[in-house]
């Protein structure tokens, strides 16, 4: 492959002329945390960061555990400010910045400490680390046993781009700009999570009514507000799941339990099953506007059946329900039923050991508000619209990521130039 004028080939790519390939360890002094034994640690109990503290780009300091710490642990294993801290086991990689939260903690041996030995930009050090991780690069320097590890000597030989001291502050500069509306949309999008959290608390227990309704609040069965035929509130196929050899490439589909997003389902689906065999489990077949619930596993996690959907089958894992359309409103059951799972009510009444199970008579059974259909309509619409704020948002969110994974595929190649 021809390599363009100005650029050159290299170990990790093609790279400007004037940039040059370093290692990890060429650029920062890199030490390993304090080792975790409660029976051998003696000393002061001081606060530290574990793996779980270190997120992409930010600490997480609200559960910090203590550890104990002589005199010369104090001094070895205290952090700075700027410091930079990279998973070594787990997520591989997985990196942030020290900013001096809190006045004293420490770190344990799940981390790696990094702090630069000539200038080496601590922001960039961490695009670079994420732009590896993402590309699987790093898996080429992991001792894996039950889980990954980046062992200092190895973590030391990753090649890295050396750009000038300049251009490493203007690549960085960049990026934590796109970092910056990441975060943005991300605060943002909890807020509304949470305002929709407060609103479907008041809305759907009757604490705040709408202007235009009163009288008291009472409960019906949820069988009460389902379609009056046979199978209105069923099961996947009973017994165990389908087979795999029973799946066809196209067919009837198949809803699973990786399809319920608390959502309309709008997941390609990817298994199905011929129209002979959709006929022997035609008992648990499912339409537009069914909602479809997890029934062992993640306990209530939901799904709506789009209105372009013509037939589908549910898996043994899942049930259905089939609303009366004159005395249900869809959305607000929807709300409603998630509004249990975020209370843990399906915990409170399923069935079995080591594994839950919400049975159908419990489904059936469970509580929904005896309101009018123009009520539930109208809670309905208040729920979804602020569902739809937080779903662009999301897409919002998914785009900005996007952007920024473009900016680092050509920031951190040299392909566009800042300086």
């Amino acid at each position: 492959m021809e390599v363009r004028k100005g650029y050159k080939q290299t170990d990790i790519g093609v790279i400007p002329e004037d940039w040059e390939v370093t290692t990890v360890g060429n650029e920062f002094s890199i030490q390993l945390g304090k080792m975790l034994d409660a029976e051998k640690n003696v000393g002061i109990p001081k606060p530290f960061l574990g793996n779980r503290s270190v997120q992409w780009g930010r600490i997480d300091i609200s559960d910090l555990g203590l550890i104990k710490l002589t005199p010369s642990d104090l001094q070895r294993f205290r952090l700075r400010e700027g410091d930079l801290l990279v998973c070594e086991g787990g997520e591989v990689g997985r990196a942030a910045i020290w900013n001096k939260p809190i006045e004293e903690c420490y770190y344990q041996k799940a981390l790696h400490r990094l702090r630069p030995k000539r200038g080496y930009n601590t922001v960039l050090m961490i695009n670079i680390l994420q732009h590896l991780a993402s590309k699987g690069f790093l898996l080429n320097y992991v001792t894996q046993t039950s889980i990954a590890h980046l062992p200092k000597d190895k973590f030391e030989t990753v090649p890295i781009i050396l750009p000038t001291l300049v251009e490493q502050e203007a690549i960085a500069e960049a990026l934590s700009d796109a970092d910056a509306l990441i975060e943005a949309v991300e605060q943002l999008l909890t807020k509304k999570r949470q305002v929709k959290q407060g609103a479907m608390s008041e809305l759907l227990t009757g604490k705040r009514r709408l202007a235009e309704f009163s009288g008291k609040w009472e409960l019906r069965s949820l069988v009460e507000y389902v379609k009056s035929e046979k199978f209105a509130i069923v099961d996947g196929p009973f017994g165990t799941q389908m087979k795999v050899d029973e799946y066809v490439s196209e067919g009837v589909p198949v809803i699973e339990m990786e399809h319920l997003e608390d959502r309309i389902i709008s997941q390609r689906l990817e298994r199905h099953i011929t129209p002979e065999k959709f006929e022997q489990l035609k008992r648990s077949a499912v339409y537009s506007g069914d909602i479809v619930i997890s029934k062992t596993g993640s306990l209530g996690h939901l799904g709506i059946i789009p209105d372009n959907f013509e037939k589908g089958i549910i898996t043994s894992r899942l049930a259905k329900i089939t609303l009366d359309n004159a005395r249900a409103n869809r959305s607000f059951i929807f709300q409603y039923l998630l509004k249990l799972r975020n209370d843990g009510y399906w915990e409170r009444v399923s069935q079995g050991g080591t594994m839950q199970i919400l049975g159908i008579g419990m489904l059936q059974n469970v509580p929904i508000p005896d309101i009018s259909l123009a009520e539930q309509t109208a809670i309905a619409e208040i729920l979804s619209d602020m569902d739809a704020e937080i779903s662009a948002l999301e897409e919002k969110l998914v785009k900005a990521r996007q952007v920024k994974a473009g900016m680092m595929s050509e920031l951190l190649t040299g392909k566009v130039r800042l300086v």
